[in-house]
């Protein structure tokens, strides 16, 4: 199966059609009249595609098991045609478009099923996903172009060269999935005023994104956010709330992370832990996403 543990939650929706023909008017009629020797074909099919939907992470062996929020079925009549349509809706991490077309799948068998007694002709035809919505289909990123970042690590060990540093250029190789080349690199000590004159250097030369990795933490000597904080003018606390509730999921030492970040006029300022871990789930959480907020400070719609 594919990994999608680094993936974000969000709200799948799929639909899905079958369908399926007779071969004469008098079935169409049997079915209106439930005269079907087997049962009321609509109440039957659609409890067999609903059964289907919950079960074809059973049946398909790459697809994931997921909680199903939400499926509907519905059929309509169009001359010899049954049109079976449905619906599933999930919050997860995967589409639901799998687990729609093989409810139409089961749904039209099923009505193949108990129409064969009364009818030789029944054939099934297209299945078809409809449409999706959900995960990278709505989210779509753009390239920001004119994007200038800088990296910040912050850390003792490092800035003496008794360590390499991993999680600044764990951040660069992200940045650059997204075509985001940084402009600086600078690694410097846990210090107060260094911290905030580094950051105050980086937005008086037009910075619009600063990265820094490192002293998030509650050790004595993790300063980071304590220094950010002051000079932000607008805070964007939903950001740290996403990195630290995708953290959260995966470690349950995420909660510990004291990150911050927002503006300093128009220059956006992250803090992400220090660990390569640490950084590696943050980037996941927040990029592309993130990126989105420049276009909104513009001035652009947010849907």
């Amino acid at each position: 199966m594919v990994n999608i543990t680094h993936k974000v939650s969000s709200l799948r929706q799929a639909v899905a059609t079958a369908i399926l023909q007779v071969s004469e008017a008098a079935t169409i009629e049997a079915i209106k009249n439930r005269q079907v020797p087997k049962g009321d074909v609509f109440e039957f099919s659609r409890a067999a595609g609903l059964l289907a939907i919950k079960k074809t992470s059973d049946v398909i062996p790459d697809c994931h098991p997921l909680p199903v929020e939400y499926a509907a079925i519905t059929h309509a009549l169009d001359g010899l045609k049954i049109i079976i349509t449905v619906e599933v809706h999930t919050i997860y991490k995967t589409g639901v478009e799998v687990e729609a077309m093989h409810g139409a799948a089961v749904t039209a068998l099923t009505i193949y099923d108990m129409l064969k007694p009364i009818d030789k002709g029944v054939e099934i035809g297209t299945i078809r996903l409809e449409q999706k919505q959900g995960g990278k289909t709505d989210f779509k990123y753009t390239p920001q172009e004119g994007l200038k970042t800088a990296v910040i690590v912050c850390s003792d060990s490092v800035a003496s060269g008794s360590k390499t540093d991993k999680s600044g250029l764990m951040i660069e190789a992200h940045l650059k999935k997204y075509q985001i080349t940084n402009d600086a690199y600078e690694i410097i000590p846990d210090e107060f005023e260094l911290i905030q004159a580094t950051v105050k250097k980086y937005c008086a030369q037009n910075y619009k994104l600063i990265l820094i990795t490192g002293g998030t933490g509650l050790s004595p000597r993790d300063v980071t956010p304590d220094a950010v904080q002051p000079l932000l003018d607008r805070e964007v606390p939903g950001m740290m709330e996403a990195a630290r509730g995708y953290g959260q999921q995966r470690t349950p030492y995420a909660m510990l992370s004291r990150g911050v970040a927002g503006f300093i006029k128009d220059t956006l300022v992250i803090t992400l832990p220090g660990s390569s871990r640490g950084v590696k789930e943050s980037m996941e959480a927040l990029f592309p996403y993130v990126l989105h907020v420049f276009k909104v400070k513009e001035g652009a719609r947010h849907d």
